[in-house]
């Protein structure tokens, strides 16, 4: 199958370590990848902020790098349903484009991962996938019956999933909430952050790499040992 790579901008010019797992990720399992290279934003902030009118130069080159493609695949739970929901002019795209988890879950079926990650992990379960694409459903307060991440993650060695006080809370990144609210998006960051400290993560993973920026700056802040990393480069470990 032709897969055409979706790299939103943020990973490409702050965390290209996420799209290279990512690439390595779909080739291991056959996929032949392309990356258009003059692929830009995909029209996310400027929709969230009010101005989804002025996305359709966002828009008219997403379909013009991507149209041809049997699948498109994003390492991003937000830019991927942003397209699901809001591209307009082509009615196939919003078909085929696919976050990772999902891909990898939904359309490889993937039962074995061949990769090792010897530490206690924390697993952030992003508004956008968990609410939005439906990579974790809840049935009772708390207690998701499936998650997508949580199912891949399993199948790495060594890896010791830990378990979270409240796993299905927002980080508070929100995007430009960030910045329109700041103090009450850093109080939520702060508060997914002392979960996962207070249950001994060496390490938060994620599916959306802007959850784990938000949460990784604030570790930082509190000059924490702990690191982000996407679920992308944990599947891709061999430590």
């Amino acid at each position: 199958m032709r897969v055409g790579l979706f790299i939103p901008c943020y990973v490409d010019q702050l965390y290209p370590q996420v799209a290279i797992a990512t690439l390595h990720l779909l080739e291991k399992y056959g996929c032949d990848v392309d990356y258009p290279a003059d692929q830009t934003c995909c029209g996310q902030p400027m929709a969230n902020s009010g101005f989804e009118h002025l996305t359709q130069g966002c828009n008219d080159l997403f379909i013009k790098n991507f149209a041809a493609y049997d699948y498109i695949v994003c390492p991003s739970g937000s830019c991927t349903l942003h397209i699901k929901d809001h591209l307009h002019g082509d009615a196939d795209i919003p078909k085929k484009i696919y976050e990772l988890v999902e891909f990898l879950t939904d359309i490889l079926k993937v039962e074995n991962i061949e990769a090792s990650f010897p530490h206690k992990v924390g697993l952030h379960q992003s508004c956008h996938g968990q609410r939005g694409l439906k990579l974790a459903q809840m049935t009772e307060l708390m207690a998701p019956p499936f998650s997508k991440p949580e199912q891949l993650l399993k199948m790495v060695k060594g890896i010791q999933l830990i378990d979270l006080a409240r796993k299905d809370e927002c980080c508070g990144f929100g995007g430009t909430f960030c910045v329109a609210e700041a103090a009450v998006s850093v109080k939520m960051g702060k508060d997914r952050v002392a979960d996962h400290l207070h249950h001994g993560a060496e390490y938060i993973t994620g599916a959306d790499m802007s959850c784990l920026m938000h949460l990784e700056g604030i570790l930082r802040r509190q000059k924490s040992p702990v690191q982000v990393k996407h679920i992308a480069e944990i599947l891709d470990s061999k430590e």
